[in-house]
């Protein structure tokens, strides 16, 4: 199972309609998973978005001096040429039964 989570009981008023239109959708015993689970994806929506509308810059090169001594294209292009796990896996399973 999970770990438990603290939480916090709240008295929120909705309009009436919008409460029948997440019952519809949920059920009156699924309202409040409902929306933690709306509330949290707007909260990361709205934290992304202030991250995004920041005016320093967030990569600099003294952060990444492997990528800025060959450049971000070499970069790139190194990590296209790098299989990844997957496709390791994939190409043992293929080695395995012959195909």
């Amino acid at each position: 199972m999970g770990f438990a989570v603290a939480t916090v009981r709240a008295h929120i008023v909705l309009p009436a309609k919008l409460a029948e239109d997440i019952d519809a959708l949920v059920g009156p015993r699924g309202r409040s998973a409902f929306l933690v689970e709306v509330a949290s994806a707007e909260i990361k929506r709205r934290q992304l978005k202030s991250f995004l509308q920041r005016k320093e810059p967030v990569w600099t090169d003294e952060n990444h001096p492997d990528i800025a001594a060959n450049g971000a294209a070499a970069w790139v292009r190194s990590q296209r040429g790098e299989k990844s796990d997957r496709q390791r896996r994939l190409e043992e399973k293929l080695e395995l039964t012959g195909g």
